[in-house]
Parts: C-alpha cells; sequence; structure tokens
C-alpha cells in the first residue's frame, strides 16, 4: 500500500464527508419513514406477554393484522426488549445493525482495498455509506428488523470459522435458524456441499436452541409450531410488490388464485441451479460465493421475501466489485463486473418496484414489478466464482499480505487473489 500523506488523508475525510452528505439527502427524498413498525410488533408482543400475561402468538398490532410470527427461541433472545424503554428499544436495534453491518463489510470489503493499494478505513467508510442508501438496508432499519444481524450469524461460520476449520463452525447457522427458519436453507447449503461435520453441528445448535425455547416456554412453543407457523395470514399479502421472490412473481399474475404448481415448478429450477453453482464455489474453495449464492436463492425460494429481506445480496454485489477490481484493468471483463455491479445496486436503491404498487398488470408490470426478483436471479446464474490457488496454511496466506502487493512475488498472469491468496476466475 502507497503510504499516506496529510493531503490524501484530507482529500479522503472531504470525500466521506460529501458522499455522506448526499446520501443524507437522498435518503431524505427517497426514504420511507415506517416508524420501526415491526420492532414496534416485536416490542408490543414482548410487553404483552411479559406484562400483561397474554399469549405472545396472540397478539397483534393495534388496527392490524401483523402478529410475532417468528419462533418461541426469537422471543427470548428478545426477552430483554421488553424491559427496555421504547427510546432505548429503538437505540439498540440500530445500533446492533450498524455494528454488524461495519463487522461484516470489512470481512468484505477489506481485501479488495488491500488488493488494490486503497487506504482501508476509506474504502469501509465509502461502503457503509452506500449501503446506507440501500433500499433494503434502509428498510431493514426504519422497520427494526433483524436481517442484518442473522445475515452476521450466518456469515461468521462461512467466512471464519469454516474456512479455519473450526469445530465450532455451523453454529450460527444454527441459531440464525432458530430464531428465523428462513437461515436454514444454509443448513441444506452444508449438505449440498458435503460439509457433514458443520450441518450437524448447524443443526444440533437449531434443536438445541428450539428445545430450550420449548422447556422454557412450552405453551408458546405448542401454539408456534402447531397454529401460529400455518396461519399465513400473519405475514401480509403474497401478491403484494414488497414480496420480491418467486412466490410474488406468480401470485402476481394471479393475486386471487395463484399457481402452488408453477411456483413449486420454478423453486425446483432453481435449488437445482443452485446446487450446481454452489457445489461448484466449494471445490474451489469460494466460500464467500458460496454464502452469496446461498442468499440469493432464499430470496427467491422463500414465500415471502420483502424488499427489508434483500440484503442478504448485499455479499454477491461486492463480490462482484471483488471480481471486478481483480481483472485486469481496462479489460472488457472488468468494465461488464463493475458495471453489473453498478446497475444492480442503482436499481436496488431506486424503489423502482413500487411504481407498480397498485397496478401490476401487463408486461410492463410484470418486468417491472419483479425487478428486484431478476436482480436475484442474475446474480445467482451468473456471479463468478473464483478458485483459490495458494495452498491452505502456506506462509503467504499466514501473513495477510497480498501477493500482488509484493514486486518479487507475482502470482502467474490470469490469477488474483484475496487476504493474500491468488486465485483464477471462472
Amino acid at each position: 500500500m502507497v503510504p499516506q500523506g496529510p493531503r490524501q488523508t484530507i482529500r479522503q475525510v472531504v470525500g466521506v464527508v460529501a458522499l455522506a452528505v448526499a446520501v443524507t439527502a437522498f435518503l431524505s427524498v427517497a426514504a420511507v419513514r415506517h416508524g420501526f413498525f415491526d420492532l414496534k410488533v416485536y416490542y408490543g408482543a414482548l410487553t404483552w406477554w411479559v406484562h400483561d400475561g397474554g399469549e405472545i402468538y396472540d397478539f397483534l398490532k393495534p388496527g392490524t393484522q401483523y402478529g410475532f410470527t417468528y419462533p418461541p427461541f426469537a422471543a427470548l433472545v428478545m426477552l430483554p426488549m421488553a424491559y427496555l424503554p421504547w427510546s432505548a428499544a429503538i437505540a439498540v436495534s440500530v445500533a446492533a445493525s450498524v455494528v454488524v453491518t461495519a463487522v461484516l463489510f470489512w470481512w468484505l470489503v477489506d481485501p479488495i482495498s488491500r488488493r488494490s493499494g486503497w487506504t482501508r478505513w476509506f474504502v469501509l467508510a465509502v461502503a457503509l455509506c452506500l449501503a446506507a442508501a440501500y433500499e433494503p438496508m434502509r428498510e431493514t432499519v426504519n422497520f427494526g428488523q433483524v436481517n442484518m444481524l442473522l445475515l452476521f450469524l450466518v456469515a461468521i461460520d462461512l467466512l471464519r470459522l469454516l474456512p479455519a476449520g473450526n469445530r465450532w463452525a455451523g453454529v450460527g447457522i444454527g441459531v440464525a435458524t432458530a430464531i428465523k427458519l428462513t437461515p436454514g436453507i444454509f443448513i441444506v447449503y452444508l449438505l449440498v456441499t458435503g460439509r457433514w461435520r458443520a450441518a450437524v453441528t448447524s443443526i444440533a445448535a437449531a434443536a438445541g436452541a428450539t428445545l430450550l425455547a420449548a422447556a422454557l416456554f412450552p405453551d408458546a412453543s405448542r401454539e408456534f409450531w402447531t397454529e401460529a407457523l400455518w396461519n399465513t395470514g400473519r405475514v401480509g399479502e403474497l401478491a403484494f410488490v414488497s414480496n420480491q421472490s418467486l412466490r410474488g412473481v406468480v401470485a402476481r399474475l394471479n393475486p386471487e388464485h395463484p399457481s402452488t404448481l408453477a411456483w413449486l415448478a420454478l423453486v425446483v429450477a432453481t435449488l437445482v441451479l443452485w446446487a450446481w453453482r454452489s457445489r461448484a464455489a466449494v471445490a474451489a474453495g469460494d466460500e464467500a460465493t458460496g454464502l452469496a449464492l446461498t442468499g440469493a436463492v432464499m430470496c427467491l425460494v422463500s414465500p415471502v421475501t420483502w424488499v427489508h429481506h434483500l440484503v442478504w445480496l448485499l455479499p454477491a454485489l461486492i463480490l462482484l466489485v471483488d471480481n471486478g477490481m481483480a481483472a485486469s484493468a481496462g479489460s472488457r471483463r472488468r468494465r461488464v463486473l463493475l458495471g453489473a455491479a453498478i446497475v444492480g445496486y442503482g436499481f436496488l436503491i431506486s424503489r423502482i418496484v413500487w411504481a407498480w404498487e397498485k397496478d401490476f398488470t401487463g408486461l410492463d408490470g410484470f418486468l417491472g414489478s419483479n425487478t428486484y426478483v431478476w436482480i436475484s436471479l442474475a446474480l445467482l446464474a451468473f456471479l463468478p466464482i473464483r478458485r483459490w490457488v495458494t495452498p491452505a496454511g502456506s506462509a503467504v496466506e499466514a501473513s495477510g499480505v497480498p501477493q500482488l502487493d509484493q514486486p518479487d512475488r507475482r502470482a502467474p498472469a490470469g490469477q488474483r487473489h484475496r487476504i493474500g491468496r491468488p486465485f483464477t476466475v471462472r
């Protein structure tokens, strides 16, 4: 990395401040204020349960059909919220999302900055500013959702513990699954890619957390697993434009009688593509792309994927940039990958799908109201897979120094690297 002088530091600070001001101005126009709607549901349900003596799954937010939809273990994790003032609950929710996002982004963007010789804090600051404008991220914060916390738990396993061969790999996925069922797709990912020990660990963690909640809250557990889980009316209308899943696509074609058979056929085809690409990623040693592909397929096959759930696409978008910057300067590959990242990000900050909120009929409605679904499909199908070529445990890997930053130890032509490990792009 080129040493940084005072003038460069000043320029970077000014640049970050200018970007933050621009993002703030953009959010003042584009962001919708949801008043921490989902957090109010959690807070109201927990208060009703703890202080008013009601059953947590019987609670509905006044004037709405929305109640607590997560498993009982999630209620256990959120239980301290019932003893906090409302303002403190908001502060904890926002702070938790910001902290885990910063750590996750550090893991994903730091290799780009190190390989490119960019100032590391500056790249992270720019990435966080851009994330603030990302519609799923701002919706997550404005709703008071738990999406980033779940993504972080999964990323601990797939980006840190599993590549290191840590015997606790899988616990984060298991805990995330016990909090909300949809991250269970990552258990399937471990099984499909043959990581049996991590898969068993994640299953054991999910089962243990679920049984602990059942032992502590038997009535709530019985109600969730026998009634609340199957009450689809609690989550909202499938055809609503915010549902950016394959199920939402099918429902918008015929809101009154959506075809379950068509949806299942699409799900099966999507899962086949995902399994093939995920196995290829793991065979190449590219765990980060495995995380990104599985996040994308989870959004696609889940019956309900509200816009805020699409924070699971963030790793894929960052990896597009990573792959683009790893390609030769001025190459067509670099232009295509960086262009794809810019276009995908541009659509995902634009609120474009809401233009068809009231009327999603016709060809324009079909294409426009499902824009985020098309992006998820494109990422699943075309996100590049990198093949690592530095043996695990080598001196280069242990040093953590990007190999291409060392003039006397350049990787062969066509090879790129990440965190000190060269890779070839397939």
